[in-house]
């Protein structure tokens, strides 16, 4: 298969710095579309995997798995897009689409592994995927999602991971008018959640450590805050909500935040903590509790998802940055210093 060269910024080693790099990418095939890459967001997992915290990494590795841009070619049997359409692709690029998940619209949990946007098996052409944090990408148009015109292009990019993370749980437990949600965690993912669970209609209770948050989270559409750290402010909400979206990956008592459930109510995890978390059976057991988990949603559920956040005009809140300063961003996201998601400008790259 004939390839071109593309400009990219990864790493060659965990402990080594992103630093530009020159990548392969397939010329455009029959049901391609080649992008050109304006924006990648910055997520927490690009870090985890440039760094090979949870195993598995192959090198050189360029991460990115929120891509908007600009289609500039398109495969001749291309029935979806046009070029010059506005575009994104999240996390995946292909799976199997044979398996009962591929068939029910569940990519996510291809049975057989989907094919991540980057350090996954590119199958055509028997090496490690690459991701947005570069040029161009080339993209089977059934991966590939539409942008609404009226959004934000750069501060739609968080949604092809961020967004659609929190917006499939919330959509998979019906969350909605008459329904009491809390969202534990304010960051790159919680920020969404409210967001997205507001425009829902649901009641929104952010769970949050820190008081300095509050006020953000009512700006975010928070019709209350509670903070974990008052106990009398635990105890009062003990038993009142219906459902709770838990973003947080870093290690927490998870039995508090389930006491906060009603009867039949659902906790569901989308934060990826190191270390199992220790669940009391009492937690669960005394009110019928779920403790689940969740993670992105399939290519119809992020496409419904961007489609509702043009209704509702939600994007994320972003601080852009240039790819020249990501070692940087991922410096300040280790410390969470920032609102809530760092975008590239991928200009930066190509000048």
């Amino acid at each position: 298969m004939s390839t071109q060269t593309v400009k990219a910024f990864g790493t060659e080693a965990p402990t080594a710095d992103l630093k530009q790099l020159s990548i392969e990418r397939r010329e455009v095939t029959a049901k391609d579309v080649e992008i050109d890459i304006l924006y990648c967001g910055v997520c927490h997992s690009d870090l985890h995997t440039a760094r090979n915290e949870w195993g598995g990494t192959v090198y050189p590795n360029v991460p990115g798995h929120e891509i908007v841009g600009r289609i500039t070619r398109i495969g001749n049997e291309v029935s979806k897009f046009q070029v010059g359409d506005m575009v994104g692709v999240g996390c995946m690029v292909d799976s199997c689409r044979e398996c009962e998940s591929c068939k029910e619209g569940l990519e996510q949990y291809c049975e057989a592994g989907n094919t991540g946007t980057y350090n996954s098996h590119d199958k055509h052409l028997n090496i490690q995927t690459f991701g947005g944090y570069s040029e161009r990408v080339v993209v089977d148009e059934d991966f590939v999602l539409r942008v609404p015109e009226n959004l934000n292009l750069a501060a739609a990019a968080p949604l092809l991971c961020a967004g659609i993370t929190t917006y499939s749980p919330l959509r998979h437990w019906n969350v909605g008018p008459g329904k009491k949600v809390g969202i534990v965690g304010i960051g790159g993912l919680g920020h969404m959640a409210v967001k997205l669970a507001s425009a829902m209609g649901a009641e929104v209770v952010v769970i949050t450590t820190s008081a300095s948050k509050v006020e953000d989270a009512k700006r975010l559409g928070a019709d209350r805050v509670v903070l974990s750290t008052d106990a009398e402010q635990m105890k009062e909400n003990a038993g009142s909500l219906h459902f709770i979206l838990d973003c947080v990956s870093a290690q927490h008592d998870i039995n508090s935040y389930l006491s906060l459930l009603r009867r039949d109510g659902s906790l569901t995890l989308v934060g990826a903590p190191e270390h199992p978390l220790p669940v009391a059976a009492f937690s669960l057991i005394s009110s019928r509790r779920t403790f689940a988990g969740s993670m992105i949603g399939g290519i119809a559920e992020t496409q419904e998802m961007l489609d509702f956040c043009g209704k509702h005009n939600i994007t994320s809140d972003i601080e852009m940055i240039a790819i020249q300063d990501i070692n940087k961003a991922y410096e300040r996201l280790l410390k969470s210093d920032v609102k809530y998601r760092f975008v590239i400008d991928m200009a930066s790259l190509k000048n």
